[in-house]
């Protein structure tokens, strides 16, 4: 369970930095490689007020990433999962997310680094603040493209990106997602839009004062749309006290017949800790009423997925006219665990509709002979006009 988001700069930095282990031949570059991997099975309910179902789902990652030759390395995931006993319920209710059983090799790239500067080409798994690839289900989405990533300039992440291909989840008939010219555009926008010159996109992530943290992003999907994103996220302590304070503002400009206007977001967040005890408030507006896009788009992929505002599972911070709140307390049970309960309303004038979604988040760690094995566990009821219900359960073990 993520009770909040953590820096993006680090995320980058530990996800696409190369090995520090240098190599004296290329033979020792791959002898001295290291392999990594995750044993998976999630079991997930939802009841969508007109019928609810089930899936269980079961699943194995396996990366291999040389040591560093010259700069160069390469690295390797290789992703595979099997829901076996679905029924039809099931699959209609789970397809687009969760039902894609199969196999896909969603890394293989080239990287190489000179001082403080990365560059990688292949596919790879991405988490820039508006393309960004998720793991909150059993596949992984990824990215085809290069990027570079440099951190020259003091307390400071620079990031710029061009992606040309996506693997989504799953394609919607039961089979693991493939890489095709489709984007998963995030909220606002459905699924498997055609995007034939691909996106840019780039990002500037500053720590020079203590505490603070300034993010600014940009991606240009070609022909379609471009977003920006805007943070300032400042956190402190006074003693046992932590207390921190957020806004974010997300700016939409179409320019394709597809959509007509555009659109953006803002949101503000402010949280109170003392020693193991957490609580936060968080407010959202969209702007636009009413519109061929609806809503705002946050990026593309899962990942990029910033809305201080969204419940756990149910929610959707982005959709037009959606004026949300969010309010949660968090305690750590001890250090590998940890439980929260919050609550989201969303409420939309101009579709006269209110939803409320309750959640409960816990997480445990295991420590010992058992080390490297978590679970997770979220339930989350709709309220109001929304009768939705949804549970998730996952164990992983990473190895």
């Amino acid at each position: 369970m993520k009770l909040a988001k953590l820096s993006l700069a680090a995320i980058v930095v530990a996800g696409l930095a190369t090995s520090t282990f240098a190599a004296d031949t290329l033979a020792d570059a791959f002898k001295n490689g290291k392999v990594s991997g995750a044993v998976q099975a999630y079991y997930w309910t939802k009841d969508d007020g007109s019928k609810d179902a089930d899936i269980f789902t079961t699943g194995i990652d396996l990366s291999y990433q040389t040591a560093s030759f010259y700069g160069f390395a390469f690295k390797a995931t290789f992703q595979s999962s099997s829901a076996p006993f679905v029924d039809k319920d099931g699959k209609d209710m789970f397809k687009g997310d969760m039902w894609g059983s199969g196999a896909q090799l969603s890394e293989a790239y080239l990287s190489y680094s000179i001082g403080k500067t990365t560059a990688l080409v292949g596919r790879m798994y991405l988490d820039t603040p508006l393309v960004a690839s998720s793991g909150s289900r059993m596949n992984k989405q990824s990215f085809e493209g290069a990027a570079v990533i440099n951190t020259d300039l003091p307390n400071t992440t620079l990031i710029a990106g061009y992606v040309q291909a996506y693997q989504a989840r799953t394609d919607g008939k039961g089979n693991f997602g493939k890489f095709a010219k489709e984007f998963n555009t995030g909220s606002g926008y459905a699924d498997g839009v055609r995007v034939e010159d691909g996106a840019y996109t780039l990002a500037a992530i500053n720590k020079s004062i203590k505490g603070l943290t300034l993010t600014a992003a940009y991606a240009d999907v070609i022909d379609i749309i471009q977003v920006a994103y805007a943070e300032a996220a400042y956190e402190g302590t006074a003693g046992n006290f932590t207390y921190g304070l957020a806004a974010q503002y997300y700016y939409n400009n179409a320019d394709n017949s597809i959509v007509s206007e555009n659109n953006n977001l803002f949101g503000v967040k402010a949280s109170l800790g003392y020693n193991a005890f957490g609580a936060y408030v968080a407010y959202s507006k969209v702007n636009d009423k009413a519109g061929t896009l609806g809503g705002v788009v946050s990026g593309l992929g899962g990942g990029a997925d910033l809305a201080y505002t969204g419940s756990p599972i149910l929610s959707d911070s982005y959709a037009n006219d959606t004026e949300a709140y969010k309010v949660g307390v968090t305690y750590a049970i001890m250090k590998n665990a940890n439980i929260g309960v919050n609550y989201t309303n969303n409420e939309i004038d101009s579709a006269n509709t209110e939803y409320g979604y309750t959640a409960v988040e816990a997480d445990y760690s295991f420590e010992g002979a058992l080390k490297g094995l978590s679970g997770a566990f979220i339930y989350e009821d709709g309220s109001k006009d929304s009768d939705s219900s949804a549970m998730r359960l996952n164990l992983n073990y990473k190895f």
